[in-house]
């Protein structure tokens, strides 16, 4: 019997981890001289209205995870005839080194210009990338 148990905690285990896993697919990804940033979200893609999405920060050489300390991402998107479009998002550490877990809503589709930026012990930077809104 205990062993039919642990046999059945080791499976749900093992397919909790699979689920966990696949649930994160990238958006972008981003190399910079020190860093690699890789936007991740269960949809791989950002939709009109909230979205919850990733943020990693790793080591371009060795791809280990890198304390990159506080994170900001925020989206501009450009309109004919108007002031851009800005949107902000909260993001907060993972307790997972290296990982920044956001949330950020959009009114509307389009073309979002995404700019991370980072201070911490892994250094100070920032990169630019674009990402659609569907």
């Amino acid at each position: 019997m205990t062993r039919v148990m642990a046999v059945v905690a080791l499976v749900a285990a093992i397919g909790w981890v699979g689920m966990a896993c696949a649930g994160e697919k990238t958006i972008a990804t981003q190399k910079t001289k020190d860093v690699v940033v890789t936007l991740k979200s269960e949809a791989q893609e950002w939709k009109q209205g909230k979205n919850s999405f990733v943020i990693e920060f790793t080591s371009p050489t060795d791809t280990k995870p890198l304390d990159v300390g506080k994170v900001t991402l925020n989206t501009s998107m450009t309109m004919p005839g108007m002031a851009p479009m800005v949107a902000g998002a909260t993001v907060t550490p993972d307790k997972t080194p290296g990982r920044h877990l956001g949330t950020i809503q959009f009114p509307d589709r389009g073309t979002r210009l995404v700019t991370v930026t980072w201070d911490g012990p892994a250094g100070q930077g920032s990169t630019k990338f674009a990402v659609p809104v569907r």
